[in-house]
């Protein structure tokens, strides 16, 4: 059985296709983490994302999902939130308005489990 631990990656500036393959790699080595049964991604200082920065965060959802794992993410701008809307993948990423948010909706979670 997986540890409650919680990863947390923080992203800045650009997830695009100059970083998403260093992106992906971080975000694959956190999800194969024995003790990491949730990761969360926070995305408040990401300024932009393309197509290659989308790919890699589906990639690292399906990954956490084939081992059972969790993957949300956290303070999405409006900018940003628009990509995921247009393309739909707002609704297959849990997406929380800020990490004290995810926190509580996670410890509620938690309880519920016990």
């Amino acid at each position: 059985m997986l540890a409650n631990k919680i990863a947390v990656i923080r992203l800045k500036r650009s997830l695009n296709a100059v970083n998403a393959l260093d992106f992906e790699r971080e975000l694959t080595t956190a999800i194969m983490q024995n003790d990491c049964a949730t990761l969360l991604i926070d995305l408040e200082q990401v300024e932009s994302l393309d197509s290659a920065g989308l790919m890699a965060l589906v990639s690292g959802l399906k990954l956490a999902q084939r081992l059972g794992r969790s993957l949300s993410l956290c303070s999405v701008s409006p900018t940003i939130k628009i990509i995921f809307e247009v393309t739909q993948l707002d609704r297959l990423f849990e997406i929380f308005e800020c990490q004290s948010a995810f926190t509580r909706a996670y410890s509620r979670s938690c309880l519920s489990r016990a």
